[in-house]
């Protein structure tokens, strides 16, 4: 997202830098229409044409927002989506350029037309709660940063999260129980919660608090019978209903065969993957 203005100031980027210098000498020519366009660079795109040099296309979609109530109204409740308060879509009409936002959910695909109409998801970046540090915590710490999730590990043991603490800089390592940080609103509709432990104090905890949360995936590792066992106890000791331990993925991931730490971080990642693109299990 690049937001601009005649004069050239701007915040934000399109890309990794490929195509921002030529927009904006664009945007100040006055060379896109109003109310609003989609252009395109890359192959068949605006001319002369620029190559991405990823060989790719990137279609942009450009708005001239009028400074008024409305336009301010709209542009702040983008910010407050962004901040992690709510899921939204803006839905914006290609054709009169009038815009609005509505009430979605976090999983699905973030842009979608539908005639004239595109519906454009805004919230916060997806979080991935990481109840314990583990063998396979740590591959799922790698392949959360790589795509691009806001990663947070909470572990109470200040010792293991010494011998780690330099280890991942994008990643938040937080001597807390996960049960608490969760209790405490660490969650929002777009975070994922994954228990590794093996411990069933801490990982039942931690399943128990995400469950009163919006959490998009819950999920946690174990094999079946002891995923059985679990779920049995989360609504005999816990008070968890039927339909909420539905909402806990146990075993957690998608079936590869897994054997090693790192399999079974790939499956647990791609499952997350999976459910944030709104693609159901049988689809695969």
């Amino acid at each position: 997202m690049l937001i601009a203005r005649s004069s050239g100031e701007s915040r934000g980027s399109l890309s990794g830098g490929c195509v921002e210098e030529d927009f904006i000498d664009r945007l100040g020519k006055g060379q896109f229409k109003r109310p609003n366009q989609i252009v395109r660079y890359g192959d068949g795109g605006l001319p002369p044409t620029i190559s991405l040099p990823c060989g790719g296309i990137l279609d942009v979609l450009v708005e001239h927002f009028i400074p008024n109530d409305a336009s301010l109204d709209h542009l702040r409740a983008i910010e407050n989506a962004l901040e992690g308060h709510a899921q939204i879509n803006r839905i914006v009409d290609l054709h009169s350029g009038k815009f609005s936002t509505g009430h979605r959910d976090s999983i699905g695909p973030p842009i979608r037309q539908v005639d004239s109409k595109l519906f454009i998801h805004i919230g916060p970046v997806k979080r991935l709660i990481i109840a314990g540090l583990s063998p396979v915590a740590e591959f799922c710490i790698e392949f959360g940063i790589a795509l691009g999730l806001e990663v947070v590990v909470c572990d109470p043991r200040p010792e293991e999260l010494a011998r780690h603490k330099d280890r991942w800089p994008n990643a938040r390592l937080m001597e807390i129980l996960p049960a608490v940080f969760i209790a405490n609103g660490g969650c929002h509709a777009a975070t994922a919660v994954v228990a590794l432990t093996h411990d069933p104090r801490t990982d039942d905890l931690t399943l128990m608090e995400s469950i009163r949360t919006q959490a998009f995936y819950i999920g946690a590792m174990g094999s079946e019978k002891t995923s059985q066992k679990r779920l049995e106890r989360l609504v005999r000791i816990g008070g968890l209903t039927e339909d909420e331990v539905r909402r806990i993925s146990a075993p957690i991931g998608l079936n590869l065969g897994s054997k090693t730490p790192a399999e079974i971080a790939l499956a647990v990642m791609a499952d997350i993957v999976r459910v944030a693109n709104g693609v159901d299990r049988l689809a695969l």
